[in-house]
């Protein structure tokens, strides 16, 4: 189920913290990666 749309037209700010908030949402997955695949590595080596 979604969420009931605004009354009025998206402002900018509303886009960008979406934006943001997305952005922080990547930023962790790919850290979590990048941790992930190190630690694969060291595993490896080990």
């Amino acid at each position: 189920m979604t969420a009931p749309l605004p009354d009025g037209p998206i402002t900018d700010a509303e886009i960008r913290k979406r934006q943001r908030s997305r952005a922080l949402a990547m930023a962790l997955v790919l850290g979590g990666l990048v941790i992930l695949f190190y630690a694969i590595s060291i595993a490896k080596m080990a």
